[in-house]
């Protein structure tokens, strides 16, 4: 199916291109959420009116995204989760959650607008897009943690998981030396 785009689509064109897209995408997606309408020779005539308007709009929410984007840019935010040993966690922390965060941090952010392929499901730091306008993409850092402690301590720089290692090397060492301490008998009383 042919489209006329009314706003840039990552992968797929400009505002104003004519595309060939697969029916389903179109029918689907690009139609009901508003971002394209299909290319017949009435809507190529409407979009020729409207162009002007539809820029307008667009460059006034690029501007707006652009400057909220200033203000997340970089920010961080900390998600507590119980995770295992080797630092996997027992869930993971998805879309969903990133953006019920950054709304009560203060930004009003869609679940639509995290861009993450896959949900999160090691502990550490974590840089993740968000993209707030198709021309504006931000990233922000989600600090994944058992606890508020380990939060501030990742965020410091260091690296929980090789210290963890550590602890484990030392008790191994501790308990090696300890079996290979002769054994004292108790003295036999005559």
């Amino acid at each position: 199916m042919d489209v006329i785009l009314l706003e840039r689509v990552a992968k797929l064109g400009q505002m104003g291109e004519v595309v060939h897209v697969k029916d389903g995408f179109a029918r689907n997606y690009l139609l009901p959420k508003g971002k394209a309408l299909r290319a017949t020779q009435a809507n190529k005539e409407r979009f020729a009116r409207e162009r002007v308007q539809l820029e307008a709009r667009n460059l006034e929410l690029k501007r707006e995204a652009e400057a909220v984007g200033a203000k997340v840019d970089g920010q961080s935010f900390v998600v507590l989760r119980q995770a295992g040993e080797t630092g996997q966690l027992y869930g993971s922390v998805s879309t969903r959650d990133i953006a019920e965060l950054m709304t009560k941090g203060g930004f009003s952010v869609e679940r639509q607008q995290i861009v993450l392929n896959a949900p999160i499901k090691t502990l550490g730091l974590h840089k993740v897009p968000v993209a707030l306008h198709p021309e504006v993409e931000v990233s922000v850092v989600v600090n994944v943690a058992r606890s508020n402690e380990e939060a501030e301590r990742q965020a410091r720089g260091e690296d929980l998981s090789r210290r963890r290692d550590e602890d484990e090397e030392e008790e191994a060492e501790e308990a090696a030396a300890a079996a290979e301490a002769p054994f004292e008998e108790p003295a036999e009383e005559a």
